[in-house]
């Protein structure tokens, strides 16, 4: 019975998300509630499913950069990058489509977007044309981008302390992938906005004549953030290393700005995504009722037993199941649940490898399916509509999927060429 609850619980908020008939965090909390209420979680099991690194970060990260960006610092890029793209739309797009690709390889995906993101905007803004589609394109480059590396996504920071692989063996692997999927999204993204994004030549000249300079408004805390934006990235590449977490990694980060910065610190905490926040929390709890209720332990069982003992039918199942699953499941309990399956495979004999690979790049390419596929994905579209330019969950998932399919093919290839032949 209890299964059954958390299913259907499961399945009412997404596809109250999916109409946006109800607020996804309205949503979401409703959802968290009645499973408290049915007693499938009680509080304490509900509050341990919540990922309290991620929600850290998100936290420490919104912010970090809310302070950041009273120095001007991001006006500066954005009129800089503009005035080197000519004012050209698409240079642009395909700009940010690989710079978001590179710092995701490094840096939290949520972190690059919340950086990349006011930019972008404040660049659509001068030019008079709608940010939708750079965001949009953003958010592909953040989650193909973060699947490059071991420290790129959450999935892969599990997969590499289970399987013992090294951020090497990721570049390897999941990064070739990575850089053939940026190349393509680029030409496919060519073809579907390049040509119909025009800017007017007044516009275009405005930005030409600006001085980018002026738009510093508080050179000490320019310093400051430069220093500090310097020391989050480092801290994140190096964090396995010094035995830090993310999330503290944000918070001190967070904490030091708003006490070095010296500005107003209610209005910094209203900058915070407080929706998003409580979306991600309660949409925790939601998929922890399926992992309490055994429901995706089950279903990755199935998966794994259907192609028991024909490793490349299992490879090709793991990798599109992982994908899929993961365009509408939070991909943490997912692949965690995966891990010891694939384990005890390994004990038994199997040679799963292939299959730490297939999960990966499944789990990490699908966030691009939906717009809850990923933390980057809910995080932006959230930034999106509060300036004005709302991204539906319709929307996105007409251009999203199809790039989610495009990339999990690719993976589909290089995992037969490398393992199949």
């Amino acid at each position: 019975m209890q299964e059954i609850v958390s299913i259907i619980v499961f399945l009412v908020v997404i596809i109250a998300i999916m109409t946006e008939k109800v607020h996804r965090s309205a949503a979401a909390l409703a959802g968290a509630v009645v499973l408290l209420l049915t007693r499938v979680l009680d509080f304490d099991a509900a509050v341990g499913y919540i990922d309290f690194n991620t929600i850290g970060v998100l936290i420490g990260m919104m912010l970090f950069v809310a302070v950041v960006k009273n120095s001007g610092l991001f006006e500066y890029i954005a009129i800089k990058a503009a005035k080197l793209a000519k004012g050209d739309p698409w240079k642009i797009m395909a700009a940010f489509i690989v710079i978001t690709a590179f710092l995701s390889g490094f840096l939290d995906n949520v972190t690059t977007v919340l950086l990349v993101g006011p930019m972008t905007i404040t660049i659509a803004r001068m030019l008079k044309i709608n940010p939708v589609p750079f965001l949009i394109t953003q958010i592909f480059a953040s989650n193909i981008g973060g699947t490059a590396t071991l420290i790129g996504d959450p999935p892969n920071i599990m997969i590499g302390s289970a399987a013992g692989l090294t951020f090497i063996d990721f570049v390897a692997n999941t990064g070739v992938v990575a850089i053939a999927s940026i190349i393509v999204l680029l030409v496919i993204m060519r073809f579907l906005y390049g040509t119909k994004m025009k800017a007017d030549a007044e516009a275009i000249e405005s930005v030409a004549h600006l001085d980018e300079s002026k738009a510093i408004a508080d050179h000490g805390l320019l310093v400051k953030s430069v220093v500090m934006v310097v020391i989050v990235v480092f801290a994140f590449i190096f964090h396995s290393q010094i035995g830090v977490d993310t999330a503290t990694i944000a918070l001190t980060c967070a904490a030091v700005m708003m006490v070095i910065g010296r500005q107003n610190i209610d209005d910094v905490i209203s900058e915070v995504e407080w929706s998003t926040i409580l979306f991600f929390t309660m949409l925790f709890v939601v998929v922890g009722g399926m992992v309490e209720t055994g429901v995706i332990g089950e279903l990755a069982n199935v998966v794994l037993n259907v192609a028991s003992g024909h490793q490349i039918i299992m490879m090709m199942i793991l990798l599109w199941a992982s994908a899929l699953f993961s365009s509408v499941l939070d991909n943490i309990p997912f692949v965690a649940t995966l891990i010891p399956l694939v384990t005890a495979l390994g004990e038994s004999g199997v040679d799963i490898e292939p299959l730490w690979w297939a999960i990966s790049l499944g789990a990490c390419f699908g966030g691009n399916g939906t717009l809850i596929g990923a933390s980057a994905n809910v995080v932006l579209s959230g930034i999106s509509n509060k300036h004005g330019y709302p991204i539906t969950f319709a929307t996105y998932t007409k251009v999203g999927f199809p790039v989610m399919i495009m990339t999990v093919v690719l993976s589909t290839i290089f995992l037969l060429l490398k393992f199949g032949m």
